[in-house]
């Protein structure tokens, strides 16, 4: 079950919307009181009384404009109350003003202090009531002061339901808060994840390579085998000098990952595998360009583990195009290795397989690896090729 609660603007609105309402009632009612003295009584008995009406009308504006101010209302409040009151049992016509009153000393002080105030607006108007009535009329003392106790209990609901209501925004404040920095923390994961599968599908394979081809040579030196492996080691590094200037760049795909797939398949694991084969199933088409990049780096990544740990004499990457998916095979006949015993990742290698399967998962897709020591290994993928994949 969900808890809806308002916005902190919302609340705000309708917290000015009652302010409007109080003070629009405040002063229709000081407007016909002052009518009904004037009309009730002598004009040499109005002069005082309409300048204390008029004194309280300029307290009262005073104490509303500062009402959401601290340190500042405290003062005007309490002479409000009390030049009201004096008001209030001169000329119990202006009774009625109380109730507005009320309100405002509610809203301008906290706790005993609000109690108080607002106790004794109600308490003069209840007296001004009864005395008028010659104290004779109990009805006129305890109306009111129901009336007062009645909103007394009202008015604090309401500021329990807004104090709860405010501690509910400060929680889901919070609570946005330590999402949006988890959601931080989890971008800057996601995005170190991918930076090290480019650095390992490009870089590092393409380097460990070319030590190994280097080391071969070195070994053989001067055979003329020993030149062409120099050669494709050069070759692999100037590859890998291209690469990673790309990657300082904008890590950006590589620039062979323009032409048709099958072939810029062929041509990453060429670059490792020289004499690999490449087989099509079904009919060669356009595929989103992160299908494009993760089948790109699957293929580099395992041609390098061909090269690296699979002393194959045979690779064959096979690519389908099937009706909503891609799906790629790099197989060799090299000697192969238990799956269920492959390292964790390290300083020392171990990143291909985790890397290869993490990019195909995030698209949607399945990977897989099939090796038996001895009897070579088959790396699997198949990827959504829908442009709406995610």
């Amino acid at each position: 079950m969900t808890t809806a609660t308002a916005s902190p603007k919302s609340l705000l609105a309708s917290r000015r919307g009652i302010d409007a309402v109080v003070h629009l009632g405040f002063a229709v009612l000081m407007v016909t009181a002052l009518i009904r003295y004037v009309l009730r009584h002598d004009p040499s008995e109005n002069l005082w009384i309409m300048v204390l009406a008029g004194v309280v009308c300029a307290l009262y504006l005073v104490t509303a404009l500062l009402a959401n101010r601290e340190h500042t209302r405290s003062p005007w409040v309490i002479v409000l109350v009390a030049t009201s009151s004096v008001l209030v049992l001169l000329a119990p016509s202006f009774a009625w003003c109380s109730f507005g009153l009320f309100f405002l000393c509610r809203k301008s002080l906290q706790g005993i202090a609000g109690y108080l105030a607002g106790g004794l607006t109600i308490l003069a108007a209840a007296l001004s009531w009864f005395i008028f009535s010659g104290g004779t009329d109990i009805v006129m003392l305890l109306g009111p002061l129901a009336i007062g106790a009645m909103l007394t209990v009202v008015f604090a609901q309401m500021e329990q339901d807004a104090a709860e209501q405010r501690r509910l925004n400060e929680e889901i404040s919070s609570a946005q808060l330590k999402l949006a920095a988890s959601e931080r923390r989890a971008g800057i994961i996601a995005e170190r994840e991918r930076v090290a599968r480019e650095i390992h599908d490009t870089v590092t394979q393409s380097l460990a390579s070319s030590i190994l081809l280097l080391e071969a040579a070195h070994r053989k030196w001067p055979a003329e085998s020993a030149q062409d492996e120099v050669r494709q080691a050069g070759n692999l590094i100037r590859n890998n000098l291209s690469e990673t200037r790309r990657l300082v760049h904008d890590l950006a795909s590589p620039a062979v990952d323009t032409g048709p797939l099958p072939e810029v398949l062929r041509d990453a694991a060429a670059a490792y595998v020289p004499h690999v084969q490449l087989h099509v199933v079904g009919t060669a088409r356009e595929v989103p360009p992160e299908v494009r990049h993760a089948l790109l780096r699957v293929v580099q990544s395992a041609a390098a583990n061909v090269k690296l740990h699979a002393k194959a004499e045979q690779a064959t990457v096979t690519i389908g195009f099937l009706q909503d998916t891609v799906t790629l095979d790099i197989h060799d006949n090299g000697r192969g290795f238990n799956p269920e015993q492959i390292s964790a990742p390290s300083e020392s290698g171990g990143y291909g397989l985790r890397a290869m399967k993490q990019r195909v998962e995030q698209l949607g897709g399945e990977f897989s690896v099939e090796s038996t020591p001895g009897a070579g290994t088959i790396v699997a993928a198949q990827i959504p090729s829908e442009e709406n994949i995610s």
